[in-house]
């Protein structure tokens, strides 16, 4: 096997754990997205209020913000290996949790627990950085990620049919139920079936836990930075959940919340500083640097691809009903063209860094994808319903390539923290949803495609101008002290 190509029909070496791991992380998504084509049932089951159905919604993504990170620092620490099995195995429990709820403070518990499900993505990026050169990273990255994102669509295909089957007014919770079965069996089946690494190769792992290493004083500063975002989206969340919207929350509570964060995000920056002091005392040698600005450049660009991606996907249906005067199965059906699209286009914006180089193919993607969103702005009840969905296959094209072409390069960046990085730039994809829907509930549709289209041009200047081409080797210290130099171009 050279170059790039890749032959996903044999089911040895590297291609068995590619397998492997894509369908891990699929069945993580049918999981966490296993509540949405079943919310009708749920709510006839339970007698759920519009306001609780929607209180769901956000919960189910409030979790995953704080969870990839933490993930993240996990699987760096101990191996996708482990952490994969322990993560289908608890998400199985939550599942249990889930379809047997007795009440609406269970189902909502169960669902904002079901978050930590959306983690999952992180570890395997870490286990097919292990095992694909760099030369066939990017597309080995893409199908993982495309291929395991197609696990909302499988469980919107799937389930409803599955509940059906079971029939009866419990058929929703039995459906439910069977994926948290499946995944309980595929954690024992992965957990037998993979090793961290390929045979005689090392798994580097952070020298310390806690936070991420960083190389310089600016490199410090940058990373409290980078984190104030993380925190904000939690905040926003919160504020929707309290008196001001959904009114689930009481004002004490949300009070409360707003202090756990800020008490959270300042023991975090003490945490950085207690890891990372010695970077303001001697320089770090250079063998160990790298560029924490890859790092913020990276993330910025998945904010504005998979979170922009999120937040489409979420307003897409109703505008498109609204708009052309279609049925709600038409309607969604042409919606999810717009995320059913990651499954070839990610792997192919993978391909593409592989081939022409990781910035200048991210470059020319976000290019594509704020042009995208500009004539996405344009689209009202005037068009012909052939141009509306000629256009959001062309955004589409670009918003899922640019996810393919992010993970093209994180794990060239810095190899025992490549956990941590798929972390936060996925958190930052979740970030981003909550920011751009929030956006949302105060403008017209209009504006709403705009302002994503403006992130991605700053997306795209911070790539244009911060972002290094990965070249040459990184750096990693074996046990023993040796160094070993690994290829990233």
């Amino acid at each position: 096997m050279s170059g790039q190509k890749i032959n996903l029909f044999s089911f040895s070496g590297n291609i068995r754990i590619l397998h492997l791991s894509w369908f891990a992380f699929f069945l993580t998504f049918v999981m966490w997205f296993s509540y949405a084509p079943l919310l009708s049932a749920i709510r006839e089951t339970l007698q759920l209020t519009d306001q609780q159905v929607k209180t769901l919604l956000i919960l189910n993504v409030a979790l995953a913000i704080p969870a990839r990170i933490i993930v993240g620092m996990l699987v760096d620490a101990f191996g996708p290996r482990r952490m994969f099995a322990l993560l289908l195995v608890i998400s199985s429990f939550i599942s249990f949790g889930f379809a047997f709820a007795e009440d609406y403070e269970q189902l909502a518990l169960m669902r904002f627990l079901m978050g930590f499900t959306g983690a999952g993505f992180v570890i395997g990026i870490r286990m097919i950085s292990e095992w694909f050169p760099a030369k066939q990273l990017g597309l080995a990255e893409g199908i993982y990620g495309g291929w395991g994102n197609f696990g909302s669509a499988a469980a919107a295909i799937s389930l409803p049919t599955l509940a059906l089957l079971f029939g009866g007014e419990n058929g929703w919770r039995y459906a439910i139920a069977s994926t948290g079965v499946i995944s309980a069996i595929y954690a024992v089946i992965w957990f037998f079936s993979v090793s961290d690494t390929p045979k005689g190769s090392t798994y580097f792992k952070p020298k310390k836990s806690g936070a991420m290493e960083i190389s310089s004083p600016g490199d410090f500063f940058l990373y409290l930075v980078v984190l104030l975002p993380l925190f904000a989206a939690l905040a926003v969340l919160t504020w929707k959940l309290g008196p001001a919207n959904l009114a689930m929350l009481s004002a004490n509570t949300v009070y409360l919340i707003y202090g756990s964060l800020l008490a959270i995000y300042i023991f975090q920056v003490f945490r950085i500083y207690q890891i990372n002091r010695h970077v303001f005392s001697a320089p770090v040698p250079e063998i160990e640097r790298y560029n924490f600005k890859q790092v913020a450049v990276l993330n910025l660009a998945y904010m504005v691809t998979f979170g922009s991606e999120l937040a489409v996907v979420s307003m897409l249906p109703l505008f498109f009903m609204d708009s052309f005067n279609l049925s709600a199965v038409m309607a969604g059906l042409i919606a999810s063209i717009f995320a059913g699209l990651n499954l070839i286009m990610r792997p192919a914006g993978g391909l593409i860094s592989d081939r022409y180089g990781r910035k200048s193919s991210l470059i020319v993607i976000l290019v594509g994808l704020a042009v995208g969103y500009v004539f996405m702005s344009f689209m009202d009840g005037s068009w012909p319903l052939l141009g509306a969905v000629a256009v959001t296959i062309f955004s589409s094209l670009f918003v899922n390539a640019g996810n393919g072409a992010v993970f093209a390069v994180i794990p060239l960046v810095k190899r025992r923290l490549t956990g941590q990085i798929a972390g936060m730039a996925g958190a930052y994809g979740n970030v981003g949803a909550v920011a751009f829907l929030t956006i949302f509930s105060f403008v017209p549709t209009q504006v709403f495609f705009l302002v994503i289209a403006g992130t991605s041009v700053f997306s795209l200047l911070a790539v244009a101008f911060f972002m290094d081409e990965p070249r040459g080797q990184m750096a990693e210290v074996l046990p023993d002290g040796t160094v070993q130099m690994i290829d990233v171009h």
